[in-house]
């Protein structure tokens, strides 16, 4: 019945629907494509659904992760946990892959997979929902959802994001907003917790460093070039509007 009426729900609203033979041994029991204008898109995601009576909690629900983890985690398609519970509404949403990879951020084990009352999914929502998740989906292709994630942060679609690697393969993102003084920057030593900094904050020498953050030489000028690149960003005002 759970998959069902998930599996109505998005039908419903043209999108394409497959459903996973096996699904409740591997983890998964959808693979959802996302469709705009009639056009089948580049997006998907995979759906593990339950039934809400068994994962009940009092603020909304919660499905186990089992030994799924690590293929909801690093997976190549982000896994979503839907739960079905007519008696609190219908249709709820969690984004497990992102959950997952928070935890491991943090270093915490999750064992189960928090559904919160308020994501609700249904006919009124829908839209906001594909939209947020194709979003969520561009930042995948780029390189850079991931590290979103490892950080509990949302990139806006009209922010400036690079991702850069050093020559020990530590991943660490520079972030800016429009309109914004400062930028953010994003780093595996830091546990991702984001750090602002400025272009007057970034030192060569005697120790290359941007505020308090140590980097090394390559990592210094990969910063100096992100600050260069993105001024103009800086400089435009939020509330301006770009020409249509």
């Amino acid at each position: 019945m759970a998959v069902n009426e998930v599996r109505a729900l998005l039908e419903r609203h043209g999108h394409i629907v497959q459903e996973i033979d096996g699904g409740n041994d591997h983890g998964e029991d959808l693979h959802v494509t996302f469709v705009e204008n009639g056009q089948r898109t580049e997006d998907s995601v995979a759906m593990q659904v339950k039934g809400g009576v068994s994962t009940r909690t009092r603020r909304g629900h919660r499905v186990p992760v089992g030994d799924h983890g690590d293929n909801w985690r690093d997976g190549s398609i982000p896994v979503l946990c839907v739960v079905h519970d007519p008696d609190r509404g219908g249709l709820f949403w969690a984004n497990a892959t992102r959950q997952l990879r928070r935890a491991r951020a943090l270093r915490k084990a999750v064992k189960s997979i928090v559904v919160a009352r308020e994501s609700v999914l249904d006919d009124v929502t829908l839209s906001a929902f594909v939209q947020g998740m194709r979003r969520y989906l561009a930042r995948e292709r780029e390189g850079v959802g991931r590290w979103a994630d490892m950080a509990g942060v949302e990139f806006a679609p009209d922010d400036i994001v690079k991702p850069f690697e050093n020559e020990v393969f530590e991943p660490m993102v520079f972030w800016q907003r429009r309109g914004q003084p400062y930028a953010v920057l994003l780093h595996h030593d830091l546990d991702w917790e984001p750090e602002l900094i400025q272009e007057s904050m970034l030192r060569f020498g005697p120790i290359p460093s941007v505020g308090n953050v140590v980097l090394d030489i390559a990592e210094a000028h990969w910063l100096m070039g992100c600050f260069k690149s993105t001024e103009w960003w800086r400089r435009r005002p939020i509330e301006q509007r770009d020409p249509a």
